[in-house]
């Protein structure tokens, strides 16, 4: 995974202070108070903790804090609306995720347009939703647990993070392709979820790498397979959903954005502040540094 610096940067350094200040002053005194990072997701589910891990980055090497807000409901719509509404100084970002694309289609009133409304900033990180089952479950494999629920029809409980999310519509889409008949229980954001699947109380989720890693080392869980097209290096003997279902793919994006119209900085600031905080180890926020 690449983390894009400089476009951050692009944000970073040119957001911000009096307009009656020249626009170098503005960008080389950013930031000068503490920075909100908005997540429309409960705290301990995969978007919360990517923000957690960006903006303690970022506090240690900007000087300012970064702090995490959650904003949550509506799928996410709730936090993106308080940063669309919010002033274009550089001092309220989004942390936006692969959510936002689902909402676009399942919301028909929304007070905004995410590809309007928020300026992209920069990107963070890709990684693939994992699915898991209670180690009550006796499958072992994708197919092993098919039959299973097909052996159970309206028996096998699914957890998800929301009624439309993503880890909802995941569910929803090996349900079609395999022809199972699973309940569906949604909760109040991915964390809740993974709480109860870890307490038997639902038999299989679909979750993130970054909040379901630890939990599978430690045998609390078990992952039946990735839902990217390629396997993880971090779950490296763990197969594809695609291995068995070809064409299946379920996977996460985050990245921050801004309100519109956030002003970029000039050149030689971003060259000024990169020297200042890079080289960065990419390494620090692939899955490897999460589940490290």
């Amino acid at each position: 995974m690449k983390l894009p610096r400089r476009k951050f940067l692009h944000l970073a350094a040119g957001a911000a202070a009096l307009p009656t200040v020249s626009r170098i002053a503005r960008a080389q005194a950013y930031p000068s108070r503490p920075v909100r990072i908005i997540v429309g997701f409960a705290a301990g589910g995969g978007y919360d903790i990517h923000a957690r891990l960006i903006g303690q980055w970022l506090s240690e090497r900007l000087g300012q804090p970064f702090v995490i807000e959650n904003r949550t409901g509506a799928g996410g719509n709730i936090g993106t609306e308080a940063v669309v509404k919010a002033s274009a100084d550089g001092y309220t970002l989004l942390l936006v995720g692969a959510a936002a694309t689902t909402s676009a289609l399942l919301y028909d009133k929304l007070s905004f347009n995410l590809i309007r409304d928020i300026a992209p900033v920069a990107a963070i990180s890709r990684e693939p939703e994992i699915m898991l089952v209670h180690p009550s479950v006796p499958a072992k494999t994708v197919l092993e647990f098919v039959a299973y629920a097909k052996a159970n029809p309206g028996k096998v409980s699914f957890g998800s993070g929301g009624i439309g999310g993503l880890t909802h519509m995941e569910g929803e889409l090996f349900k079609m392709m395999t022809g199972v008949n699973m309940v569906h229980v949604p909760y109040r954001g991915a964390a809740p979820a993974l709480n109860d699947l870890l307490a038997g109380q639902v038999k299989v989720m679909f979750a993130s790498m970054a909040s379901s890693i630890e939990h599978i080392r430690a045998g609390k869980l078990r992952a039946l397979a990735v839902g990217t097209t390629m396997r993880s290096e971090v779950l490296p003997n763990v197969p594809t959903v695609a291995d068995f279902l070809p064409g299946y793919e379920a996977f996460v994006w985050q990245g921050i954005g801004a309100p519109k119209n956030t002003p970029p900085p000039p050149p030689a600031f971003c060259r000024r502040i990169a020297r200042r905080i890079c080289p960065l180890d990419v390494r620090e926020f692939d899955g490897r540094h999460v589940a490290s």
